[in-house]
């Protein structure tokens, strides 16, 4: 049985695979300002002024950030040298996030 995190981070690599993500610091806060995604990823060990940005605007339009993953675990999954991507599709943020609140649960 594979854990929640293998199960997360796979749906992300087939997010990316089906050309569902807006990778990148600068295309990713665009995409939330302009309300595009649901969900983002900005990893544990991102920097602290980048983290609070990211924190603020997810917060403030109501977007969920996800800050579970190392940059190198973020990258592993997508297949690209990016740590910074959000997902733009209502399904594969839909089922994600659920796992996360199954992983949260347990």
């Amino acid at each position: 049985m594979i854990n929640k995190n293998d199960q997360i981070l796979n749906l992300v690599g087939l997010a990316m695979r089906a050309g569902k993500l807006v990778l990148g610091t600068e295309p990713t806060l665009s995409a939330i300002r302009g309300q595009k995604v649901f969900l983002v990823f900005f990893p544990s060990d991102g920097g602290k002024s980048q983290a609070k940005k990211f924190a603020d605007k997810s917060n403030f339009y109501n977007i969920k950030l996800v800050q579970d993953y190392t940059k190198k675990q973020l990258m592993d999954a997508i297949g690209v040298n990016r740590g910074v991507f959000a997902i733009a599709d209502q399904g594969f943020s839909r089922k994600i996030k659920q796992l996360i609140s199954e992983k949260e649960r347990n």
